[in-house]
């Protein structure tokens, strides 16, 4: 449960990162590089080694921040701003909106299927795959 926390922590700081470093004149990319969303799987491990660290309070106090900060994110957004593609500079074909689903909404069904199969007892700590790239 504490690898679900902390993964779904980090994709709120990838949200939170990109969207204030980009409208604050700054230029970032949504993903780390040299990620991209066919090969982000090392990424999502990178996140878990990072924080081996925390405890399961701790990362469960950061998930609860960092959902509250990207809820806030995102209704601080007009519709125009989430969902006008090329509407930032930064965003490139896309929209925010698009990330902003991608770091939540995408990640929070992947959170609840795994913490399924984590109560069924059917998952080793290290096979979770992430949303969208079928990888760990």
């Amino acid at each position: 449960m504490r690898g679900v926390f902390i993964h779904l922590y980090e994709w709120h700081q990838l949200l939170l990162d990109w969207v204030q470093t980009n409208k604050n004149g700054g230029s970032k990319l949504f993903l780390l590089e040299p990620c991209t969303w066919k090969t982000h799987g090392g990424m999502n491990v990178g996140f878990l080694e990072k924080r081996q660290a925390a405890t399961y309070d701790e990362a469960k106090t950061m998930l609860l921040g960092s959902h509250a900060e990207a809820m806030a994110l995102i209704e601080s957004l007009s519709d125009e701003e989430l969902f006008e593609k090329k509407r930032f500079s930064w965003t490139g074909t896309t929209n925010v909106g698009s990330c902003c689903i991608s770091a939540a909404p995408s990640r929070y069904d992947w959170a609840m299927k795994e913490i399924k199969q984590l109560g069924k007892g059917k998952k080793r700590a290290n096979s979770r795959k992430s949303p969208a790239s079928g990888q760990t």
